[in-house]
């Protein structure tokens, strides 16, 4: 029997949502599974991953093979690198404590820049923000300028016609 690691759609149209599970290879997408491990969520950014980690390496190590997708998502909260140094242990390649050590590091790595790209989205939406009311602010200062401009802009003499008392007469003349 073929175990894999895979992917369950959940969620509406357009909005999918994913359980991570381990199941035959010759089930369904949508079907019968052995063990959920747990979800993710590519709505959010970045992304929202909630695995259980001893589970997950335990199916690993028992050969379970991950789709594309979850190797990606198995590699990305550290499970795959969890499991190489383990081999590396069994190998006799370093100690536990050295592999440990390894692993901490590069989990206080990936922290980091996890919270640096949430730190820069969250900026740039403040940065958006505030261009956005400036250009605003913008608009509306010359939409008022140009009305203030309107309603002081001195009135156009009308000209009158300096031979009124000439036509005045005239039109007395016909009538007599």
């Amino acid at each position: 029997m073929a175990v894999k690691i895979r992917l369950q759609r959940h969620g509406k149209k357009d909005s999918a949502f994913y359980h991570v599970v381990v199941s035959d290879g010759r089930a369904p997408r949508d079907g019968a599974f052995i063990e959920k491990l747990g979800t993710y969520n590519p709505n959010t950014n970045p992304a929202t991953i909630n695995i259980n980690f001893d589970s997950a390496l335990s199916w690993m190590q028992k050969g379970a093979v991950p789709t594309d997708t979850c190797k990606a998502i198995l590699s990305y909260k550290g499970i795959l690198m969890k499991k190489h140094l383990l081999e590396g242990v069994k190998k006799g390649a370093h100690t536990v404590e050295q592999a440990e050590a390894k692993f901490q590091k590069w989990v206080g790595d990936k922290e980091g820049k996890v919270v640096a790209k949430i730190d820069k989205l969250a900026k740039a939406g403040t940065d958006a923000k505030a261009s956005k009311l400036k250009a605003e602010s913008a608009v509306k200062d010359a939409k008022a300028a140009k009305i203030v401009a309107k309603n002081t802009a001195a009135p156009e003499v009308t000209e009158t016609p300096e031979n009124t008392e000439n036509a005045a007469p005239a039109a007395d003349e016909t009538n007599a």
